[in-house]
């Protein structure tokens, strides 16, 4: 009998992955890997064969959400272990390949990674529950760059909550987006829109490499962002909305340029 087992391996390098989800990549008959909606900052496809003692599929954007009958069909005679990077049920395309393992009748199961959801919070400071909507950045296409991110932002900040804003990444052109980057296109959408959602004075927090020891978080006015280098990706932006006592402290001590890591 096969099965179809979707294991998250967390966000930095190799030492994230669970022992439990080490174990049923080591037990499947064939190991697939899709980096393209996010990768692990700190480990190299060599890196996790290496680590896994296996041979590791690696699949485009196409492979998994044009192909994942292909994925299916071959999960009813084999265990196949479907790896990501952060957490597996975070995407919609890995909900859906999941659903038609289902309908198949395919054994599942998911072993949970550790998430940008819960880790950036934590990384700046801030409280988990006054989170509202998270929304992704795209990058412009041609002229059109869309202003829905900027919309959740307000409706977000209207409700006094804070908001996750994840930034584009394309991993087939090798290209991610950063957090001036993120900045720079939320502040034309304002000059747009003027409904004083990212104004010059409006507090930002900016993540780079969450969960990796060279890992950093700036915050800092968004008239500022355009002179601040977090270095390599991946970056993400959190937006505050109004802030509890501790969360003011917990900003205020990363805008000095602390805590430091040990």
């Amino acid at each position: 009998m096969g099965g179809l087992i979707f294991v998250g391996l967390g966000l930095a390098g190799l030492q994230d992955l669970t022992l439990r989800g080490l174990d049923a990549i080591r037990s499947a008959d064939v190991v697939l890997a899709e980096f393209y909606t996010s990768r692990v900052t700190d480990a190299s496809l060599a890196d996790l064969e290496g680590l896994f003692g296996k041979k590791v599929r690696l699949l485009s954007r196409e492979d998994v959400e044009a192909h994942g009958d292909e994925i299916v069909r071959e999960a009813k005679s084999k265990v196949v272990a479907f790896v990501v990077a952060g957490d597996p049920m975070t995407a919609t395309t890995h909900h859906d390949l999941l659903r038609r393992a289902e309908e198949e009748r395919i054994p599942t199961r998911v072993i949970p990674g550790i998430s940008i959801f819960t880790a950036a919070p934590g990384a700046a400071g801030l409280q988990i529950y006054k989170f509202g909507r998270t929304t992704t950045l795209a990058f412009p296409e041609g002229k059109y760059v869309a202003e829905s991110p900027y919309e959740v932002i307000r409706e977000n900040r209207a409700r006094g909550l804070h908001t996750l804003v994840l930034l584009d990444s394309q991993a087939d052109k090798d290209r991610f987006m950063r957090a001036p980057e993120a900045v720079e296109l939320l502040r034309a959408i304002e000059e747009r829109r003027k409904e004083n959602v990212v104004l010059p004075d409006t507090l930002l927090v900016g993540l780079a490499r969450v969960g990796a020891p060279d890992a950093r978080v700036v915050v800092a006015p968004a008239s500022e962002w355009h002179s601040i280098d977090l270095g390599p990706p991946l970056h993400t932006l959190i937006v505050p909305g109004t802030l509890h006592f501790m969360e003011e402290e917990a900003l205020a001590r990363r805008r000095n340029g602390s805590p430091r890591s040990v």
